[in-house]
This record gives structure tokens, sequence and C-alpha cells, in this order.
């Protein structure tokens, strides 16, 4: 049996960038070819794209978990790595993302709209783009980023011209059976229809959708029974139509209660998107009220006597009609489409929806630096973090060089001014390592070997081989020692 899903969480997951590569170029008769390390490419992105062939969210139902393809490393010779591909999740129009605190991220209407729901990770560069005044030859390169990973939610509101409301059994996916192709489950028990259905309906040469709701019972707009799950489906509904049952047997009802209880219900409801923006507030969106089940006597008697008075408190049009015997449903449905061409035609003209670019601000130099309460130190910024997550810490030349990335950027002076002092624990990120105030801005360093730094190699420690001769030196006869 199909299933109707219209509220997901998904996990995103886009994909690391490529590590750079360390290469020195080797060729015959040029021992000093010099670094060819290529950069790592870029990592895929998640992104949601609306695709009118898709109309539930049922696939994230059972595979919530979205991961995009990783960039590939460099290699020698200049070549740079694969940048991962970008996957294009499908989504119904009318997609609602929402982050993890349930803030508005994207309203996706339309076809080929598209939101980047996960970003993918930058390469790390490679030596060959390391290459320096100071460090002619890196002996190491920058590892790629991780790709940013999200738990969004997604809720699809059914886009529809029309949406027909009323209690449980009375009438709705009847009235949308036989004014369209839809063939909704009918039965005579309440709550029949546990998700919308949608019919496209023909009114000459012109068409429209309805969208048959949940019935709804005071109270739903808190909670109770099925409508609080599906009244976001009304929200982009042009026209909300009141599908009252005249042939009610229940004691304490009739079609004015009725009315009065569903429209206590819309304006307590509280929508996600408050004014769309395409169809304006739900409580300024023309109404009208169908009279239905009319094939039966007492139901026809009771139309007939209460439609005036309906019509009057109201101000809706109203319309009598009977699904089994389908008297009234072409005036109805040449009455609604007037309906949904005239509130149209009243809207403002949306500007098409174009892609918007976001562009990385140029001036990432602002960090902080903070106490952390047992004489260590936290520091906060985006670049800082970010050269953390790129350094090899196996590799001493590539934590030399963060250390001068720092020191430029002004950490080191600013943890000074703080009153940081050598060999305290200063945190960056998700690494806690003891400071050490040797890497200066500005001033040329003499390199060593590939991959070592002379700064790091520095120690105050005396070694086994000294040792030892001093151990010598205070046995010798005539020593101060003895």
């Amino acid at each position: 049996m199909p299933r109707f899903v219209d509220r997901v969480v998904i996990h995103a997951r886009a994909g690391n960038g490529g590590h750079g590569c360390a290469s020195v170029h080797r060729e015959k008769f040029k021992p000093l070819g010099g670094p060819d390390g290529g950069n790592g490419g870029r990592g895929g992105s998640v992104v949601l794209v609306v695709d009118p062939q898709v109309h539930t969210l049922l696939d994230f139902h059972f595979h919530p978990h979205v991961v995009a393809p990783s960039g590939k490393q460099g290699a020698g010779s200049n070549r740079d790595g694969a940048a991962g591909a970008d996957l294009e999740v499908r989504v119904p129009d009318g997609t609602v993302v929402l982050d993890e605190q349930g803030r508005l991220l994207a309203d996706l209407v339309g076809e080929g709209t598209r939101f980047d729901a996960a970003t993918g990770g930058r390469g790390g560069l490679g030596n060959a783009s390391l290459a320096s005044r100071a460090r002619k030859a890196p002996g190491f390169a920058l590892l790629g980023e991780e790709g940013q990973t999200r738990d969004l939610t997604l809720e699809l509101k059914t886009v529809a011209d029309v949406g027909l409301v009323g209690f449980p059994s009375a009438g709705k996916s009847s009235l949308v059976s036989v004014i369209s192709a839809a063939k909704p489950k009918i039965a005579d028990y309440p709550f029949t229809t546990l998700t919308p259905n949608l019919g496209v309906v023909s009114a000459g040469d012109h068409t429209f959708t309805v969208a048959d709701v949940p019935g709804l019972i005071p109270g739903a707009s808190h909670g109770r029974g099925l409508g609080l799950d599906f009244l976001r489906h009304i929200e982009r509904c042009a026209v909300l139509v009141h599908v009252v049952d005249c042939a009610t047997m229940e004691p304490g009802r009739d079609p004015i209660s009725d009315i009065d209880a569903l429209e206590a219900e819309l304006a307590a409801y509280v929508p996600t998107l408050q004014g769309d923006q395409t169809l304006g507030d739900l409580a300024e969106r023309p109404r009208a009220v169908v009279l239905n089940k009319i094939d039966v006597p007492d139901a026809r008697e009771m139309a007939d006597f209460i439609r005036g008075e309906i019509a009057e408190r109201y101000g809706w049009p109203v319309f009598e009609v009977s699904a089994v015997s389908r008297d009234g449903l072409r005036p109805l449905i040449f009455a609604l489409w007037d309906m949904v061409a005239a509130y149209r035609a009243a809207q403002p003209v949306v500007a098409p929806r174009r892609p918007v670019i976001r562009p990385v601000a140029i001036d990432e130099s602002g960090f902080t630096v903070s106490s952390d309460g047992d004489g260590g130190f936290v520091v906060r910024g985006t670049r800082p973090e970010r050269w953390i997550s790129q350094t090899d810490f196996g590799n001493d030349e590539a934590v030399g060089y963060l250390g001068d990335r720092l020191a430029r950027l002004g950490v080191e002076d600013e943890l000074l001014k703080l009153g940081a002092r050598p060999g305290c624990a200063v945190t960056i990120g998700a690494v806690t390592f003891d400071w050490e105030p040797q890497t200066p801005a500005g001033v040329d360093i003499t390199m060593t070997g590939r991959g070592t730094d002379i700064r790091i190699d520095q120690s105050d420690r005396i070694g086994a081989a000294e040792r030892k001769i001093a151990r010598r030196e205070r046995r010798k006869p005539g020593s101060d020692d003895e």
C-alpha cells in the first residue's frame, strides 16, 4: 500500500576536501626540480532541487542519510585532485527546509529551485602552492577541510488551488473523486482519509488542483485528531472550501456550528510560513461553502433552510451538491475556477526566483582569545580554526608553518597581552597544545631538512651524549666535584 510522508529529518553530509600533495620534481640532470605537489579537490555539496515528478518525501523516510562524494587528493607533477560532484537531491514542489532549531532556511517553490543543504569542504594546498621566498621547497602540504554536516527537517506543504476542509465523513473524498480523476479511499467511518489527496479538475479550457485534507475536529490546532499534522497543507491553497454534511445525525451538530468550529481551528493554527509571500495571510483567503449529500431528502430540506442564513452571515458563496447523484457539480467547478482566477490575479506579481550567490568574505581576520578558567586560553575565529584542521601535526614543518600563520594574524601578541606564559595550554578548534612563543612574525627562519623545523627541534634538555661527557669530566682526577 503506498504511503504518504510529508515530514522527515535528513542527515546531510557534504564531501571532504582532498588533501594537498607534498612532492618534489625529479628528473635526470635536474637535481633541484622544485616542488610540484598539486592541490586537493573540493568536496561535493548536497543540493536540494525541486522536481515536479516527485510528490512525497517517502524516499527520505527510508533513506535519511544523504552523503556527497569527497574530493580527490592532489598528485605530483602539479596535478590537482578531482573535485567531488555535487549531489542533487530531488524534492517535491512546496518543500520547506528547517534547521535543527526549527528556523526557516528555504521555501522551495517552483520547478528547478535549488538550495545548498550542506557545503563541501575546500581542498588542501599542495607544496607547489605553498612555496615562498622563505620556503622554496616545502616538505608538507595542507589537509583538506571536512564537509559540512547538518540535520535538516523537510516539510511538504501541498501546492493546490483549492483546499477542502470539513469534519470527518463530510464527503470531501467523495467530492474529489467525482470532480477529478483522483480515486481516494472512501468508506463510511470517520478518518478514512489519513493522507491528503490531490486531484486535477477541468473547468472548460482551464484546470486547477483540489486538495482533500483529512477531517478536522475541534482541538485539531492543538493536536487532537489528525488535523495538526495536515493543517500545513492548506497554507498554500488560494481558496478554502467548507464541505458540510447536511445529513449528519450527531446531536449538537448543524452546518453553522460546524463552520464556526472549523473557522476557530483555522484561526488558532499558527503556520510555519507566516504570511506566505505568494498567497497572503491564511485568514484573508476567499471561502466557499458546499452543502453536501442533498440526495438525502432530509439533507436537502436542511440545505434549503440554512442556505440563506449562511450566505447572509458569512458573505460566502454557497453551493448545494451531491457526490452520489452529481447534482450541482458543474456550477461548483466553474465557480471555484472563477474564485481561483480572481484571487491569483489580485495578488502582486512575484518576481522569478534567482540563484543567490553568497561569496566568502575576504576579511576573515577576526578572532577572539579568552581564558578557560584553568590557566589556559581558547582561541576562536574562522581562520585559526580552519588552519588547525588543515595542519598535519605529524610534520614539524607543517606545525612551524601554522605557528607563522598564527603569529602573522596576531594571535601570539594577543596571548602575551592576556598574560599567557610559555607552556600554558592553548585550545584552537579541537586541538589543545602547549604554547611556546618562538615564531615571531616577519622573521626569516633557517630552513633545515624537508618536513622539519629547527624551532620545533630546539630544546633546553641536555642530551645523552652531553650527559656522558659531563660524567667523564667529573670522574677525572683533580676535578672540583671530588
